[in-house]
């Protein structure tokens, strides 16, 4: 089985594109990332077939968000689909319905900090409080820990940060905004290499776009696993 800190985001409009891409990859990609893109394409069947017939993990990308007793509900009827990870939003109240919603199951909740492709001007339109967004984001992830998320999704420029904290012992961070080097950022802003990210403490990289829009889908993949194994991934602590 490929390493799975990559998780291989299946953009793509529906579950035809979905599983021609995930054939092209074969064996060498063993997590894949379902989202909101894909709900109505046929996204939850979609993850039952890669998780049951394949053995594939599945990172479930909801970003779920509403009173806390819609969020409980919600997530005990996604818990029952044996998957393996479910984004909702950091909010602590939130992140305690989700949690709750799951309890018995192995789903772990994933809460989102700051969207990666957001900036200071995105937040101050937003009207999210003033402050840095490195600050922003670990204080997010704090308390979202506090709440009892399993783990939290931030830039890759956060990620050292979030390590650093007491509250993310044993905790996981998965980080978008990942782009090899030379790659087109597109809508993302807050970005570092596969090698940087899992170097400033990322569990998990999630990359969509620079592996399905690459001629080879399957080589740009094991180009980035490569560089995950690379003395460039390895921690400052483990060098």
């Amino acid at each position: 089985m490929s390493d799975d800190r990559l998780i291989v985001a299946l953009d793509v409009p529906n579950v035809v594109q979905g599983l021609a891409l995930t054939e092209k990859l074969g064996d060498s990609v063993s997590f894949y990332k379902i989202g909101l893109g894909m709900l109505t394409g046929g996204g939850l069947a979609l993850a039952n077939e890669l998780k049951a017939e394949q053995g594939k993990r599945i990172f479930l990308d909801m970003k779920l968000f509403d009173i806390g007793a819609t969020i409980e509900a919600a997530v005990r009827g996604l818990a029952q689909f044996d998957l393996d990870f479910l984004t909702v939003h950091g909010d602590p109240h939130v992140v305690r319905a989700a949690k709750e919603g799951a309890a018995g199951s192995g789903l772990k909740i994933m809460a989102v900090t700051i969207l990666t492709s957001l900036d200071r001007v995105d937040l101050d339109e937003c009207l999210i409080r003033a402050g840095a967004i490195p600050d922003l984001v670990t204080d997010r992830a704090a308390r979202a820990f506090e709440a009892g998320a399993d783990g939290v999704i931030a830039s890759p420029q956060e990620a050292a940060a979030i390590r650093s904290l007491p509250e993310a012992e044993g905790r996981l961070i998965v980080t978008p905004g990942v782009r090899p080097a030379g790659a087109d950022l597109g809508d993302q802003k807050r970005v570092m290499t596969p090698a940087q990210a899992i170097a400033a403490g990322a569990d998990h990289v999630v990359v969509g776009r620079p592996i399905h829009r690459h001629v080879d889908p399957r080589a740009a993949a094991e180009a980035i696993l490569a560089e995950l194994s690379s003395p460039q991934a390895l921690s400052p602590n483990h060098a």
